[in-house]
């Protein structure tokens, strides 16, 4: 048996110990859960799009080592040569055991003489060789021998603040790898994969700036598998206004103003943007952000509801509002768009997405330049959405992002809030605000 089919087997075996029968009907959802259960048990990640890939046999070379050890780690084996190992040497002791059951088969009594034993005999006589292959087939996945601590439990990863919450905010990251096998190392500061930064396995330090606030959980790469994270949590306990010229490069900057709060709403202007010098004439993303210190409304119950409208800074067939919730873990999204647009409109759930491009979202599209209510109300992960007073779109979710710790309103161009209230079900304000001054 090549390594090959090893992978294959191995995947499908996961799938089966979670419940998974038919691979065929499995959802990319079901890939990612799959993703989840291998990192609490093995602390690697490997994404649902790869373990898909490699259940279907789908790859020409040898994935990752982490990869292969994330495996290995599920069935509580220290690496995957030590697994491979077992996994051959059970599967010639189960040849040598169906080997063994056909030479008992054969020095059997002929049939005549079977006619003449006992029921209960005959029975035993057929049955027992089968069942003792069966239960040393399920003794080697239920209870698998197992290996010493996984390597990657060794690597230590910690962060500390130099700038208090000021923005930028130096970061410096303490680690220690030396115990680990890997081609290549990482620190990730976020979600952004586009901010990861090479890491030399024999030093300890690495400094870092992060331009923008929030709950950040850095992360400790080898190879492609994340081995360890770490919070850097930059609050801000204010509204703050910034741009990024283009998100992907993360050329964020600041917009300072004296007073954001304009004749009852949450707002900056073109003028302010020229005097902080930045380029209008750019196709920017406009966010303000606020992020306070204390964390004590849980994401998977709580509602929303603001009054807002976004203001064009130079023209776009497609203008649109992004509100987001941020959490411990993820974020909770609702992007909105001209009908005409609602292709570009998105949803996300944490790790459920839906896209317009992919789903009817025209519901909750709408003139993002008018003043329009918009209500969001998680309950017990079950999820409602208002537009003007309309409930638009219900859905649900699996995994939570646990605390909130932030909220955002993003556009491509200048948002309006004219209120914002964030409660918890029993009355924890997160954040309230009607902007009168």
């Amino acid at each position: 048996m090549n390594e090959q089919s090893i992978v294959r087997v191995t995947i499908q075996e996961i799938f089966r110990i979670n419940g998974y029968l038919d691979t065929d009907l499995m959802t990319q959802r079901n890939f990612e859960q799959i993703s989840d259960e291998i990192e609490k048990k093995s602390g690697i990640y490997i994404s649902g799009t790869t373990i898909k890939r490699l259940s279907k046999g789908a790859f020409n070379r040898s994935p990752q080592i982490a990869t292969l050890n994330a495996l290995a780690t599920y069935f509580n084996f220290n690496s995957w040569p030590e697994y491979k190992n077992a996994f051959i040497q059970q599967h010639l002791d189960k040849s040598h055991a169906v080997g063994k059951q056909q030479a008992d088969l054969e020095a059997q009594p002929a049939a005549s003489d079977l006619s003449k034993m006992p029921w209960h005999r005959k029975a035993l006589a057929r049955w027992v060789p089968l069942l003792l292959v069966f239960v040393c087939i399920c003794s080697y996945y239920l209870y698998p021998s197992k290996g010493p601590e996984n390597d990657f439990a060794l690597a230590t990863f910690s962060s500390r603040k130099t700038t208090n919450n000021d923005l930028p905010n130096t970061v410096i990251f303490d680690y220690n790898i030396e115990h680990i096998a890997a081609d290549s190392f990482f620190i990730q500061q976020s979600w952004d994969k586009n901010r990861k930064v090479r890491i030399d396995k024999h030093k300890n330090t690495l400094t870092d700036i992060y331009y923008e606030p929030g709950y950040h959980i850095a992360k400790l790469i080898a190879n492609d598998s994340v081995i360890k994270t770490t919070v850097v949590n930059i609050p801000t306990d204010k509204w703050v206004f910034y741009s990024n010229e283009y998100k992907r490069r993360y050329r964020t900057k600041y917009i300072k103003t004296e007073n954001a709060s304009k004749k009852g709403s949450l707002a900056i202007t073109q003028e302010e943007l020229v005097k902080n010098k930045i380029d209008i004439n750019q196709e920017n993303i406009y966010l303000y952000s606020y992020f306070p210190s204390k964390h004590e409304v849980n994401s998977d119950d709580f509602t929303l509801k603001t009054r807002v409208r976004a203001n064009a800074v130079r023209n776009s067939l497609c203008p649109y509002i992004a509100i987001e919730v941020y959490g411990q873990q993820d974020v909770i999204l609702i992007k909105s768009t001209s009908k005409g647009c609602a292709n570009q409109a998105k949803l996300r759930f944490g790790t459920h997405e839906i896209n317009g491009n992919e789903t009817d979202l025209s519901s909750v599209s709408y003139d993002v330049t008018k003043w329009t209510e918009v209500e969001l109300q998680v309950k017990d992960k079950q999820v409602s959405i208002k537009i003007a007073g309309r409930q638009v779109f219900t859905t649900s979710y699996q995994n939570s992002i646990k605390l909130i710790t932030g909220l955002s309103f993003i556009s491509n161009g200048l948002c309006e809030v004219d209120q914002v209230t964030l409660t918890g079900p029993d009355g924890e304000i997160f954040c309230k605000d009607n902007f009168d001054s």
